[in-house]
């Protein structure tokens, strides 16, 4: 038996093979290839675009995938939603669906579209968020190069950012925030009933998750004397309490912890202060509580 994995092709690709690798799984992708070979006797990978990957989920086609939560409410899929996997092409943190329109525009608010045109690759969702708004407006769909459509007549536009600098180099304004999205691992609901093929999802899930929590973590190891230890201690944020073993030398202790990265570079130097020694920083692959 074998579990038909779907991984996201286009913008999300690389960094999908880039999680996957950190948790252990070795993706190979092939340019002429929709079929990328994968280290695990047990999984077969084809590469689908995220826009459609929650229907072939739904469908059958494949067991399970990962794609956007956008694209499951664009699609309307009757998935099993198994995890929250928050990474995007640029970042670690979800991405944003904004309406927007031009700085120079009249249109300031929600409202001010009605009757206008939108131009969106989301058009059910768009249509959805007009309808709660209680706004009537024509949604027309965007196959690509959306940002470039309100110099051709379009009022407004709803797309995708990880951070707006594309659409200020536009020279578009956001006016609300139509959905957030994160990258979900998703699965065909027939085939997580399945005791194989439900075990064999969940032990990759488990590691993705570990994969990523551990992008935004680093270990420490430091020696530390033992007038020192209380000291040092008081000035790490661990996840855990750190771990202390004695050292040949009398008197002295290695110290071993995990923090999370932005702190570092405000803490190094309290440590080195405080008497810690031999400090070594260092990355992790999987942080699995």
């Amino acid at each position: 038996m074998k579990l038909k994995l779907g991984i996201p092709k286009g913008s999300l690709q690389d960094q999908t093979v880039k999680l996957f690798k950190k948790a252990g799984f070795n993706i190979t992708v092939s340019e002429r290839s929709y079929f990328p070979s994968i280290d695990d006797s047990e999984i077969e990978a084809v590469l689908f675009r995220a826009q459609e990957m929650s229907r072939y989920v739904e469908s059958g086609i494949i067991d399970c995938g990962i794609t956007g939560r956008d694209w499951v409410l664009e699609n309307n899929s009757k998935v099993a939603k198994i995890a929250e996997l928050i990474y995007a092409k640029q970042s670690m943190k979800p991405v944003k669906w904004v309406l927007a329109a031009p700085e120079s525009s009249s249109i300031k608010k929600v409202k001010d579209l009605k009757g206008k045109r939108i131009a969106t690759e989301l058009v059910s969702v768009t249509r959805a968020y007009l309808r709660k708004k209680g706004v009537k407006a024509d949604v027309e769909f965007s196959w690509g190069a959306t940002e470039a459509k309100t110099r051709m007549g379009i009022d407004a536009i709803v797309e995708v950012t990880e951070t707006g600098a594309s659409l200020r180099a536009n020279g578009l304004r956001i006016i609300d925030t139509v959905c957030e999205s994160t990258t979900q691992f998703i699965a065909n609901v027939k085939s997580f009933r399945n005791s194989w093929k439900k075990k064999k999802i969940e032990k990759i899930v488990l590691l993705l998750k570990g994969a990523i929590l551990a992008e935004q973590k680093v270990g420490l190891k430091m020696n530390v004397s033992k007038k020192n230890l209380d000291k040092i201690l008081n000035i790490l944020p661990a996840m855990r309490k750190p771990t202390i073993s004695s050292l040949s030398d009398r008197g002295w202790f290695d110290v071993d912890t995990i923090i999370d990265e932005e702190v570092v570079k405000e803490i190094l130097p309290r440590l080195k202060k405080a008497g810690a020694q031999g400090i070594i920083e260092y990355p992790l692959n999987k942080v699995i509580y």
